[in-house]
């Protein structure tokens, strides 16, 4: 058990209440990201002297994620929350641990058989719990219950389950089920929704401008689920709600974190914001006043503001000066002291070769990536004569910022197999050719991402892809990630063009894809084996 909150002093209570950002990997040289991530000196005092109360990793492999955290729970005075927004299981963003489709794969074999999505969801929620709880990490930030049925949302899209309510609700419960076989932390987002914008609050204050009733029906149903199915905590959303408050995000706003969440829904667990550092909140006024503010509101939880020791001094001033009252702060540490008492010392890197990776913990990522993938067209694609030139063009949001593409991986190695020449692009320097080879299999990987500020594909893009078309260069088609893009590509595509479709765009995905779209099982299956 932690010992007494109340035998902290006030400063230490309120740096309980911040959790900051710090990479996944060891050393200093390895940070991806400095303007978030501290080097060890930095993060080593702010987790000693401001006596913060957890960390949100990003960044490593699995085995090197385990000793960061045991490095980590050593340099604080108190057990910490470690989080990770592992929405698509470890593997999403720690090498070697399982990964899975994005969430809305679960809701397209929803749409066909709901006990079977269910239950693939279940399975997904107790994997991600395992393995989180093997490396340490004992705060899972999932899963989202955005309800996404706005096309062109640039930075949820597939994160969700679904275009509604019910698909959302029950897939967001059936994985927070999953995780209750381990001592792990779950968490609803983005409250009160976020599926319906056109814009990333990474960057910008997207705005929800719709009715009570409208917002009853659609938004709420799914975090009601979740708090029934007992998540335990809640992520807000930089997002204006009008209806509900005018003035400020559902982050900084008392009439939703408190009104809508505590008191209309009932919830009482964690409130935890959205990272402070996203233009969604920043733009709204200072990081001081962005503390205090979300503190007022409802928040048990700061989530990376700009400088927490700063965080800290501006809420610690506003109860001095008795604009904060001293009971927000004693319950939000309650609070806090009842969630850490339920995962703390549950984490061990002696876990490490018991837990982590199971075989069946990749197999069924990969029944979930089977279930969901679409096909068309006269498949398997046929290959005509040997003497024509081939090219394998794959097209990618950002080659500067696309973990799931290597040299090794399914997408590049098994069509070089069958005579495909690589070439690569990106949807900032794609160029429309004068006289483009024989023939094309073109390969996208396009998906809603934050801070891309798009989802789809931009206007040179469409604009190559019709022109290869109309030429009739392209032979065949893998898309992984966004169905929307499908919907598009269906449009311009003629009925008989060979095609397979993926929510996934990890190296699995890609050789369970390549399987189907050549129909070269013997061939695929060494790639496939080799990515389970």
């Amino acid at each position: 058990m932690l010992p007494d909150w109340q035998n902290l002093s006030l400063k230490e209570q309120i740096g309980q209440m911040v959790v900051v950002r710090a990479s996944g990997h060891l050393f200093d040289h390895q940070i991806r990201y400095p303007t978030w991530e501290p080097p060890a000196a930095k993060l080593r005092s702010w987790l000693q002297d401001l006596n913060l109360g957890g960390v949100i990793l990003l960044g490593g492999s699995a085995p090197e994620l385990a000793l960061r955290v045991e490095q980590l729970q050593n340099w604080a005075n108190l057990p910490l929350l470690v989080a990770a927004d592992i929405e698509e299981g470890v593997g999403q963003w720690f090498e070697g641990a399982t990964q899975f489709p994005p969430p809305m794969a679960l809701g397209a074999i929803f749409a066909q058989n709901p006990a079977v999505a269910a239950q693939y969801a279940r399975k997904m929620g107790a994997i991600t719990a395992q393995e989180s709880i093997a490396l340490g990490i004992n705060w899972i930030l999932a899963p989202v219950v955005d309800v996404n049925n706005n096309p062109d949302n640039p930075v949820i899209n597939v994160r969700s389950f679904a275009s509604n309510p019910t698909t959302v609700s029950h897939l967001a419960a059936a994985f927070i089920e999953g995780t209750k076989y381990y001592p792990v932390l779950t968490t609803a987002k983005h409250f009160p929704g976020h599926g319906d914008t056109s814009t990333d609050s990474h960057l910008d204050l997207p705005i929800l401008p719709h009715s009570e009733e409208r917002l009853s029906e659609v938004e709420l149903p799914p975090f009601i689920k979740a708090i029934a199915a007992g998540v335990d905590s809640v992520m807000s959303a930089h997002v204006l709600i009008p209806t509900w408050d005018q003035h400020h995000p559902a982050t900084l706003s008392a009439p939703i974190l408190t009104g809508q969440l505590r008191q209309r829904l009932g919830f009482e667990g964690l409130i935890v914001t959205d990272a402070l550092v996203m233009g969604g909140i920043t733009k709204h006024t200072s990081a001081k006043e962005i503390a205090i503010m979300a503190v007022a509101a409802g928040a048990d939880i700061l989530l990376m503001p700009q400088d927490p020791e700063m965080a800290i001094d501006a809420v610690y001033g506003a109860v001095q000066s008795g604009r904060l009252s001293i009971e927000i702060i004693h319950n939000s540490l309650e609070r806090i002291w009842r969630t850490k008492n339920k995962v703390i010392y549950t984490n061990s890197i002696l876990n490490l070769s018991k837990n982590l990776i199971r075989p069946e913990s990749r197999y069924a990522a990969a029944e979930i990536v089977k279930a969901s993938m679409l096909t068309g067209g006269d498949l398997p694609l046929k290959l005509g004569k040997s003497n024509q030139k081939r090219r394998n063009l794959i097209i990618v949001d950002d080659l500067l910022n696309c973990n799931f593409l290597h040299r090794h991986v399914p997408a590049v190695t098994i069509p070089q197999k069958l005579g495909y020449q690589v070439q690569l692009a990106d949807q900032n320097n794609v160029i429309l050719e004068q006289n483009p080879p024989d023939k094309t299999l073109l390969q996208l990987f396009i998906r809603g991402n934050p801070f891309r500020g798009k989802a789809g594909l931009n206007l040179p893009t469409q604009e190559l892809i019709q022109k290869l078309l109309n030429r009739g260069s392209i032979e065949g088609l893998i898309l992984y990630g966004s169905p929307y893009v499908l919907d598009w590509l269906r449009g311009e595509m003629p009925p008989n063009l060979p095609w397979t479709f993926s929510y996934g765009q990890m190296p699995m995905a890609q050789a369970i894809a390549c399987e189907s779209f050549f129909g070269l099982s013997d061939l695929a299956e060494e790639q496939y084996e080799t990515f389970l």
